[in-house]
């Protein structure tokens, strides 16, 4: 594939992640692309277009940056992007956060070849988050020990 083509997908992929609204948002969207069974990221449209080879590449490349981008935001910063991304989520926002807090959803949002620093500071981090947003919405702990 050309230089100049490869450049025109990868800022036509960039400009899909932009629309996204939040950091969180993307790290969602862009777990999602990845096949549980395999680990290979998936897009049908991207695939036709590059192939899966490259797709996986570029998918696994963006995802990571993410995540990591997510790492460095400070817990004020962080709060922020969780709760603009439970605003884009259809549903009581008390009914939403307990289900967070039970079901941890965002247990996938973590690129594979992540370190294991990381995965641990991504899970302590949205924890101090969550239980921040929880004692404002006044949610039970599901915690029966807190």
């Amino acid at each position: 594939m050309s230089s100049n083509r490869e450049a025109a997908i990868a800022e036509s992929w960039h400009r899909t992640l932009s629309g996204i609204p939040t950091v969180l948002g993307r790290l969602a969207y862009l777990s999602s692309l990845r096949n549980a069974n395999t680990g290979a990221y998936e897009h049908f449209g991207l695939i036709q277009r590059i192939g899966e080879n490259e797709v996986d590449r570029m998918l696994r490349r963006s995802h990571t940056d993410v995540f990591q981008e997510w790492l460095c935001f400070g817990l004020a910063r962080q709060k922020e992007e969780l709760e603009d991304y439970f605003s884009g989520l259809e549903g009581d926002r008390r009914d939403i956060l307990t289900n967070w807090l039970r079901l941890q959803p965002y247990g996938s949002w973590v690129p594979p070849e992540s370190r294991d620093v990381e995965r641990k500071l991504f899970y302590a981090d949205l924890g101090v988050v969550l239980e921040l947003i929880r004692a404002e919405y006044g949610v039970p702990s599901p915690d029966p020990d807190s």
